[in-house]
């Protein structure tokens, strides 16, 4: 597709590579910029470089905060010994989204993958078996994708805190077999952690 202005191709180009945004999509979001007169143009550009320069980690759940503690790890009123573990910060905030969930969080940052050269010391393991010692934790909650990667990683996780004696449960499968839980619906969600039972390695042997 051919522009009359390289500004305007550009702009296309840079907003057509943002997940599932197209061409004509990318276009018709520049011309409703380039039409409106107020400084929303301005108020993106200033809000998007301000979120790259100054958004941190968590660093007790590794999930995305404005400081050092998250807002949820901060929040004195969440149930301190739970603890819901998870792949990803978008998996947080469809959890999140449910209302049904007043425990912590903790993100791996992914799932064990030989095939794609992926070893549980690329994840955020460590440091959870750490919160596991240190913090008292009584449950985690393995909110997991139930992919082959997603079993392995559960199986992973469960041999390495068999010594510390704390509870291990999965989500009910209400979630689509190699589905994503950021694509379940809310009820489903919420109430496949409500019904959540109890994990135990053998069974997956």
């Amino acid at each position: 597709m051919k522009y009359s202005s390289t500004l305007l191709n550009n702009a296309v180009e840079v907003l057509s590579e943002l997940p599932s945004i197209g061409k004509k999509s990318a276009l018709r979001l520049v011309l409703h910029l380039l039409k409106n007169d107020n400084d929303l143009a301005y108020r993106i550009s200033d809000n998007l470089t301000k979120l790259k320069k100054e958004i941190k980690q968590c660093e007790k759940c590794f999930n995305y905060s404005d400081h050092k503690l998250c807002e949820i790890c901060k929040d004195t009123s969440r149930i301190a010994d739970t603890v819901c573990v998870v792949e990803s910060i978008r998996d947080v905030m469809a959890i999140e989204e449910t209302n049904q969930f007043r425990g912590l969080y903790h993100v791996l940052g992914g799932v064990i993958s030989p095939i794609e050269g992926i070893g549980p010391d690329q994840l955020y393991i460590d440091e959870l078996i750490d919160r596991v010692e240190k913090e008292k934790v009584r449950e985690l909650i393995m909110a997991v994708s139930p992919t082959i990667d997603g079993e392995t990683t559960i199986f992973y996780l469960s041999r390495r805190l068999e010594s510390t004696g704390v509870k291990l449960s999965i989500i009910a499968r209400g979630v689509s077999f190699g589905g994503e839980l950021e694509y379940a619906d809310e009820l489903t969600l919420g109430r496949s952690i409500h019904t959540r039972i109890p994990y135990t390695a053998e069974s997956k042997l």
